[in-house]
This record gives C-alpha cells, structure tokens and sequence, in this order.
C-alpha cells in the first residue's frame, strides 16, 4: 500500500480536501441521473460505489476524526448502502500508512529519541494503519512489541473536522439534521479520548488487570517508559483479525470459546466496571486457533452512568415492561419518548420500541443463544429498515435517545456482529455474568 508522506493539518487544507470531494460527490450525481435518462434501468449501485470511492480516498488521507466517523458508519450493518459499508470497513485496519520521516519525527518530538534508539530492532513499514494511528513491529530485550504511533494532526482537528463531516454522515446514513448536536457532542468527546494517549495508556493498564480473569483473553503487556502523548509501546500479539480468521475455516469449538470470551469481556465491564470498550469493531481483536482472542486497543472507552444503566438494564426485564406506565416512565428517562410527544406520538413510538427491544435484547432473556442464527439476524435488519423507511420516523422533529445509548448501542451492534460472523453458541443468561463477578472477587 502506498505510504503517505504527510497528512493536511491545517483547518483550511482539511476543509479544501472535503470541498473537492463534494465536487466529486456532484459529479457523480449528474453522470448518475445522465445514464439514467438513457437507460432507466440504471441502479444507484454504481453511485454508491463512485460516492464511496472518493468520500473514502479523502478521509483516509485526512485520517483521524473524519476517518473514525467511516469506520463507525461502517459496523452498522443494514444502515449504508453496500458499497459504503465495504469500502468503509477498510478503515479498521487498512487505511494508507504514514512514511518513515514523519514516524521518526513523532518519536523524537515527544521521547526525544528515535526508534533505533529506543528498540533494539524497529520495522519501519507499518504493520496496520487506522483511523488513529498505525502500529509497527519492534524488538527490545527478546521481546516482541507492538508500537502504536498517532497520526500528526489528529488531536488539533477533532472538532473542525467533525464540523466538516456532519453533512456528509446525515446525507449517507439519509438523516434530517434534527437536534443531532448532542450526539456529536458525544462522538467529539470520545474522539479527543482517543487522541489522548496518556488516558489511553492507563485505561489499557486498569481495564486489563480487571478484566484478566476471564477465560480465553489475552492482553498485551505495556511499557510507560517507552510511551508518550502520540505513542503507545505494548507487547506484540499474536492472532488474526476476524475475516483472515474465518478463511482458515475454524470449529465450531473454537468460535464458541472466542464468542463466550468476547461475551463474557462485555458482559463484564458493563456490569461490574460500569465502563466499556465501545470500540468493538475486527480491527480491535486477533483470534487464534487455540480459542483465545488477544484485546489491545482501549482508545475509547464510555464510561456508563448509574441512572443510565438502571433505566437501560430495566428494557432487559420483561416484567418490568408488561406495565405500561412504568414502561413509558423508562422510555422519557431513556429519551425515547419525550415531554412534547402527544399521546399519539407516545402510543406509535412505544409501540416502535418495545417491538425493536424484544428483538435486541432476546439473547439476553435467555441462557444460551445461537447466534448463527441468520433467521434472527435478517430480522432485525428488516426491521430497522422498515423503522428507516417510516415517513413518521424521517419527520420526528427530535432526536430520540439519550446521549448515552450511542456508545452502548454501538457496542453492543458491533459485539453482536462479530458473533454472527463467528456464528458462536454463547451462554448469554445472567447466571453467567454473576460467576463473571464472582470470579472476578476471588482473583
């Protein structure tokens, strides 16, 4: 893959990169409606592809905020067209790296010294590049390391760029910009987390000694001395990212131990920690044929209100939800349904959710869940595009959820993807989650 020998930072550069992709973006618009003036059969498939073509060469380029917003976008399958969709996963682990000078650069403006004097042995060519940051191969002592750099830039342009990428994720995802601030709010938060190596450092160390009895996980080791605001050093872990892992063609023993111990590290953190890596996406994760999954990337991290996890917990428990009105009181905690909503708009809207709630939280409500099974998963997908395509829905004139459920819907959306590919069979009943706790106090 071609490398990047430097990245725009400056607001104007970055927002000269989108307006081009805009002019693209038109382009592609009229040469869409022109073929279909001459053949009206023509579908928008090849729009998406162009549109997602260069919308994707841009924010790769640009990395950071701008880039992340892709790789979100990406987990949410049944939200893009296709073509976004796959185009988009390539950020999780397959943006364009950056060049040597500008990787030695990074070390000797923030440790003072260059990689050849810090490791015994550094690779110069990265070994993965995201939206973030890259990791690159090095050696010290016998010890096989991974080091995480930061891409230059990223931190200064968090808010400029979220400015410049609202437009174009509402116009995809085919949202009304309707009270969407507090959720960017939300997403600008976790994104300058994630810039903060430091945070980053100490979350990695703290939520894996918490999280180190759980079966079938593995965690790196970190190293504060050889680590900084825009570098991260920690052992090298072993393993493949989900699709190579697939294409070896694992058992069904095999993806069931790394599903349960994928389950068990949510469940876990959720419940007992009240925090939560909410950056569940293939890129995060190296399965192995042993059925374990090494976990090394704590950059985002959503740290859950009690209040929040109270009233969200309570959507789990059916027979909380068999009275109405305590159901409603949830639902206006949660944001759902809101003070204004006329009773019409609060029956409708209710309705919408309990049926969207039976369906998410069913693994939860029972002791073991397969969750291979395709069935339900075509149903909740046919089911968020009927909510997608309800004319009441596209014109509600406010936003509904709270702030909160965002990172924890996006966690839960992601962990539940990748044990469908897995196709995992997965004890998922509470029972579990109080050995999880329980085995937590004896360690």
């Amino acid at each position: 893959m071609k490398e990047q020998s430097n990245i725009p930072t400056s607001k104007v550069e970055r927002a000269g990169k989108f307006v081009t992709t805009g002019l693209k973006v038109g382009t592609n618009y009229i040469k869409h409606y022109t073929r279909k003036l001459m053949d009206p059969s023509t579908t928008k498939e090849e729009l998406h592809q162009d549109n997602a073509a260069d919308i994707y060469d841009t924010l790769s380029n640009l990395k950071g905020s701008a880039l992340k917003v892709a790789q979100m976008l990406s987990m949410d399958k049944g939200m893009l067209p296709k073509a976004y969709t796959e185009k988009f996963a390539m950020s999780q682990y397959s943006a364009p790296p950056l060049s040597g000078p500008l990787v030695v650069n990074t070390f000797v403006k923030t440790l003072g010294k260059s990689p050849s004097q810090l490791y015994d042995q550094f690779e110069m060519q990265a070994s993965n590049a995201a939206s973030i940051g890259q990791v690159h191969k090095a050696t010290k002592a016998g010890k096989q390391l991974a080091v995480k750099i930061q891409y230059p830039g990223v931190a200064n342009s968090v808010k400029s760029d979220l400015r410049i990428v609202k437009p174009f994720a509402i116009r995809i995802v085919g949202m009304n910009e309707v009270d969407m601030d507090k959720y960017f709010d939300e997403i600008e938060s976790k994104l300058l987390e994630e810039t903060d190596y430091k945070l980053e450092l100490r979350r990695s160390m703290d939520l894996s000694r918490e999280c180190a009895h759980i079966p079938n996980l593995k965690f790196p080791g970190y190293y504060p001395e050889m680590s900084s605001e825009r570098i991260i050093t920690m052992d090298w872990l072993d393993g493949q990212h989900l699709k190579e892992f697939l294409q070896t063609n694992p058992s069904q023993d095999v993806r069931d131990r790394i599903g349960q111990a994928l389950w068990d590290f949510y469940q876990f953190q959720v419940h007992s920690l009240k925090q939560v890596h909410a950056d569940p996406h293939p890129g995060n994760f190296l399965m192995r044929p042993d059925g374990t999954v090494g976990i090394f990337d704590f950059g985002c991290v959503k740290e859950i209100p009690e209040d929040f996890y109270v009233n969200y917990f309570l959507l789990v428990d059916k027979e909380v939800l068999k009275d109405e009105k305590r159901r409603h009181q949830i639902y206006t905690n949660l944001e759902m349904i809101h003070p204004t909503d006329t009773p019409k708009e609060v029956e409708f809207f209710s309705g919408l959710f309990q049926h969207m709630i039976d369906l998410l939280t069913l693994p939860f409500t029972l002791d073991h869940f397969d969750f291979g099974n395709e069935a339900y998963f075509n149903e909740i997908y046919a089911y968020m595009d009927e909510l997608y395509n309800m004319k009441e829905i596209r014109d509600s004139k406010v936003a509904r959820g709270s702030r909160h459920s965002l990172y924890i819907n996006r966690t839960y959306f992601g962990l539940y993807s990748i044990l469908s590919d897995l196709k995992a069979n997965v004890i998922t009943g509470p029972a579990r989650i109080q050995e999880l706790m329980s085995a937590s106090k004896a360690s």
